[in-house]
């Protein structure tokens, strides 16, 4: 064979590799569900286990059937509480099919916050522009407004909570827990300066909840004592490289921590790596979806997550 020969061949399995990523990327791995795992000891000392089910960023679309009943079997888990990190929608019909996914879990106590693209619907873009800084920003085409006031509506008749810039107190099993979260600091909706105050001392945890994890957010939380904060957001960089991890989180949040669980404290984020003895704990959800205009995952199955609070 001839180095031309070969050099031919080497570039065609190349390229039949590539394509076949696309298609495992683009066919499987997106509709591969994944119930993830995580024990988290944020409780006193001597006290019963909870469980919180979060789930995180669908981006329905009306079709998609298999989502949808994945995300209904997950009221089987009989969580003690569920949690919604917002991005439900992707397209302007998605509301009751998202109310349907949702409803056997609204059989629980819960909360939510809401995302951009629960607001936004999505808009075609350069696929490529994910990998950059400027993939939130660019293009600017007309805005698709979604029906976030019955989304929201709907949420509520379920009986959860709306944590959008507020603060309340539950009942999460045999425990009294505070509850605190902001709307989408991705297009700067968050206003936790109007809901921050010291954590009650009278409750066995207090828990943020926030969309798009960026610092500023983390810290001001954490700052006033929260010790579990759960977001989403980052798709867990939606695609990953095996070995090394997220590509991108989207956000101002390090590719360490674009999913899973992992500590925070008030200047996490900076260049000194001095950690209090109490940092609070931050679970991000790698979510369900992806936009319709990038559907894809790779090495970053879509997923949700039951996390087992348990005693410090």
């Amino acid at each position: 064979m001839t180095a031309t020969s070969k050099a031919l061949t080497a570039v065609g399995a190349l390229a039949a590799a590539g394509v076949a990523g696309v298609a495992y990327a683009g066919l499987i791995e997106r509709n591969w569900f994944a119930l993830r795992s995580a024990t988290v000891p944020v409780l006193p000392p001597g006290s019963e286990s909870v469980r919180i089910l979060q789930v995180s960023d669908l981006h329905l679309t009306p079709g998609q059937r298999r989502k949808i009943e994945w995300v209904r079997e997950l009221a089987s888990l009989s969580p003690d509480f569920v949690v919604n990190s917002g991005d439900n929608l992707a397209h302007v019909e998605a509301v009751g099919p998202l109310l349907r996914a949702m409803e056997p879990l609204m059989e629980f106590p819960g909360a939510f916050v809401l995302g951009s693209n629960d607001r936004f619907g999505p808009v075609p873009k350069n696929p490529a522009l994910y990998l950059t800084r400027n993939y939130a920003r660019a293009p600017k085409l007309e805005r698709v407004d979604l029906p976030v006031d019955a989304l929201v509506a709907g949420l509520r008749a379920g009986g959860w909570h709306d944590l959008d810039n507020a603060r309340t107190t539950v009942d999460v099993g045999p425990h009294r827990i505070e509850l605190v979260g902001v709307d989408d600091p991705h297009i700067a909706r968050d206003r936790y300066a109007v809901v921050s105050r010291p954590a009650a001392t009278d409750v066995a945890l207090t828990l943020g909840l926030v969309h798009a994890p960026y610092q500023r957010v983390l810290d001001a939380m954490t700052a006033d004592g929260a010790g579990l904060i759960l977001a989403g957001h980052t798709h867990g960089g939606q695609l990953a490289v095996p070995l090394y991890g997220a590509l991108v989180t989207n956000c101002d949040l390090d590719r360490g921590r674009a999913k899973g669980l992992s500590r925070w404290w008030p200047g996490a984020g900076g260049d000194v790596p001095t950690q209090p003895e109490r940092a609070a704990y931050l679970h991000v959800s790698a979510g369900l979806g992806t936009s319709p205009y990038a559907p894809v995952r790779f090495a970053c199955r879509p997923e949700a997550t039951l996390l087992t609070l348990t005693a410090r």
